[in-house]
């Protein structure tokens, strides 16, 4: 009972009235991440996984694909949806540059650096959704 309580504690802000999302990446582990960060921030530098995001995370290459096992969103930015439905993607999976942490998930990255062989993912994505996200509803 202790330790459960010593985990509780772990997952309360210091006003304890709100909990950090945790993002559970399968094969990695579970992280509790800062509310608002962006998805491929998160598996990147919390979880440790060399998520591929060749474009810089611009919503443009479909590199940093992840699949929802749990928390999938019900919009996405219209960049997104533009650009899976452009190539054919729409309903495979769901990319992680275009989503940020506010809800505890569950993913499986589908494309890593070192699964490619490419030399790495590219540029450092920026903190904030790039393009500025345009929230649409996910089609069915």
């Amino acid at each position: 009972m202790i330790a459960f309580g010593f985990q509780l504690s772990l997952r309360w802000r210091l006003s304890e009235e709100e909990v950090l999302p945790r993002v559970e990446v399968d094969g990695a582990g579970t992280f509790d991440v800062e509310e608002g960060k962006r998805l491929v921030l998160a598996i990147e530098e919390d979880a440790g996984v060399d998520i591929l995001h060749r474009c810089g995370s611009y919503a443009r290459c479909t590199t940093c694909r992840v699949e929802y096992l749990e928390g999938e969103r019900d919009q996405m930015t219209r960049a997104e949806l533009e650009v899976l439905e452009s190539r054919g993607f729409l309903g495979q999976f769901r990319l992680s540059c275009q989503d940020v942490c506010d809800r505890d998930v569950k993913v499986k990255i589908l494309m890593t650096v070192s699964e490619t062989g490419m030399d790495g993912p590219s540029p450092h994505p920026e903190p904030e959704i790039t393009p500025p996200p345009e929230w649409v509803d996910r089609p069915a």
